[in-house]
């Protein structure tokens, strides 16, 4: 039997790949879905006190000037920890979003222990013919034209992406 029907859609964006090796997230976006519908938002930039590799903010165009002066990491994870109680995750790449906030809770003494959906193996499942299964590509083939004006790679954004794309693959 499910624990609730409450799921969130979730993205991260950090300052590398690896927790273990000091990366942290920046920016954490979801959107809570009950039903068929987007009911709630939650999205922070987040102040590390740490430098984001030029090359990193290429990617999702983070500066460490936009991080001055927004929350600190305890302010937002025990915010967004009272968001996502009793929801099941969805993400694109789950391994990585869930990894980085497993290790994000544990500096702060807390547990992670949500269940967990990956729209990334749930799309390698369905539609093995893709000629690959980013986010953008299975948004694009599940959603046509109306993911094109999302900003990708900063999360509320990706988070949306995630959460449409998994509603429309639950239809199946």
């Amino acid at each position: 039997m499910k624990e609730t029907n409450r799921y969130v859609a979730l993205d991260v964006e950090t300052t590398g790949f690896s927790p273990q090796n000091g990366d942290r997230v920046i920016e954490i976006g979801a959107v809570a879905i009950e039903g068929q519908s987007i009911v709630a938002e939650f999205s922070s930039l987040i102040d590390i006190d740490k430098r984001i590799p030029w090359q990193v903010q290429q990617v999702h165009g983070i500066t460490n000037e936009m991080l001055e002066g927004e929350p600190k990491p305890d302010v937002v994870w025990s915010e967004f920890y009272n968001f996502i109680t009793k929801s099941t995750l969805v993400a694109h790449n789950a391994s990585f979003d869930v990894g980085f906030l497993r290790h994000e809770f544990a500096l702060l003494g807390m547990s992670l222990n949500n269940r967990s959906l990956c729209t990334l193996k749930m799309s390698r499942k369905l539609y093995p013919d893709l000629s690959n299964h980013k986010l953008e590509t299975v948004g694009r083939y599940l959603l046509g034209k109306s993911c094109e004006r999302m900003q990708r790679h900063r999360a509320l954004d990706d988070a949306k992406l995630a959460a449409m794309i998994w509603l429309e693959m639950e239809k199946i």
